[in-house]
């Protein structure tokens, strides 16, 4: 390659045409300040049970020693933003607000699908040698401190990505490569004085701008916590069993934002706002066959259940009380717990 701003574009281009709203280049070692942040952010304990934050910081810290052979890293954003309000299953407190990237297919399968026809592409047009190794969201990867970097947007006050050009639903993937590419300039913040996110989390997961204590994030608690939720925290979960989408929604870049490309990203039917009854109701084996193909997989049964009685618990309706009696003696001891503590709220 002589012209390697001329192969940038036409990467780009070939990132637009596989599904991707926006691709741009940084280095490995553009995120110094990382290190520094993660550090503080499990010094707090922020992390919570999340334990491999912490045993895996000099990676995540600095992505330039995940591979040190890379030179340039491609940072992709592909959107997910939803057809419709987001925050309509809030309301139906009879039923499972699940978030939105969740009511459907697995995202890192969809993307990572995507990475590697990019990654292929680039194999074949530049040489044999070129090396490349793809991440979405299961490596020790900062991806939204390279996204920022790389200028595709910057990391709002409830620490996720902001774009002006698409909002901020959207899932983050990154192409690691030996090639030596032209880099693009970060992006600066443009949040000014808004808050509209730091006052629509239900739980005040923020104790500062840009800092968020995971401890007190619903997306944390109801995916990644283990065991009982702490007892003064479960009134704010609401009826949301999986993820919260309370700060992305609130975010008044969305007016940017762009559609989805692919359909798989849409609401399934019974995912959107789904029968708390119905969802109490499932066993192991009914549990796998719902939610094959969706990342609520992922946590099991009795985590998904235990989430379930919760909103039960929150939903102020005494019909339910029989739903959650019937698994007060439940295997799970996590789930008889919630169980309880649903049919005391509701008594």
């Amino acid at each position: 390659m002589t012209d390697l701003a001329e192969f940038k574009a036409r990467l780009v281009q070939q990132a637009i045409a596989e599904g991707f709203v926006s691709c741009r280049i940084c280095r490995p070692w553009d995120v110094p300040e990382v290190a520094d942040r993660l550090a503080v952010f499990v010094e707090h304990g922020f992390h919570g049970q999340m334990g491999w934050m912490a045993e895996r910081q000099n990676w995540r810290g600095d992505p330039a020693q995940l591979w040190p052979e890379a030179k340039s890293v491609i940072m992709l954003a592909e959107s997910y933003t939803p057809d419709e309000n987001p925050m309509a299953a809030v309301a139906r407190t009879d039923h499972g607000a699940i978030s939105v990237y969740a009511r459907n297919k697995d995202y890192h399968d969809l993307v990572k699908k995507r990475l590697k026809r990019l990654a292929r592409w680039l194999i074949a047009e530049t040489s044999a040698q070129t090396e490349v190794k793809v991440f979405v969201d299961t490596a020790p990867v900062p991806e939204k401190p390279l996204a920022q970097a790389a200028g595709l947007g910057w990391q709002g006050k409830h620490t996720n990505l902001v774009s002006r050009d698409f909002g901020n639903w959207v899932f983050l993937g990154s192409v690691f490569t030996t090639l030596d590419l032209p880099v693009d300039p970060p992006e600066p913040d443009h949040c000014g004085s808004c808050r509209s996110c730091l006052t629509a989390c239900p739980t005040d997961a923020f104790p500062a701008p840009y800092q968020m204590d995971a401890r007190r994030c619903i997306s944390y608690l109801t995916i990644e916590h283990k065991g009982p939720i702490d007892a003064e925290l479960r009134p704010l979960l609401g009826n949301r069993i999986y993820g919260c989408d309370d700060c992305l929604a609130a975010c008044p870049w969305n007016k940017f934002a762009v559609a989805a490309s692919d359909m798989r990203y849409a609401a399934r039917d019974d995912l959107d706002a789904p029968p708390l009854a119905d969802l109490a109701r499932l066993d192991d084996a009914a549990f796998r066959s719902v939610f094959s193909g969706s990342p609520i997989k992922r946590i099991g049964r009795d985590r998904f259940v235990r989430n379930v009685l919760y909103a039960i618990g929150n939903s102020e309706n005494p019909a339910l009380t029989q739903v959650a009696q019937a698994l007060c003696d439940d295997d799970d001891p996590s789930v008889a717990d919630a169980a309880k503590w649903a049919v005391d709220r509701l008594s």
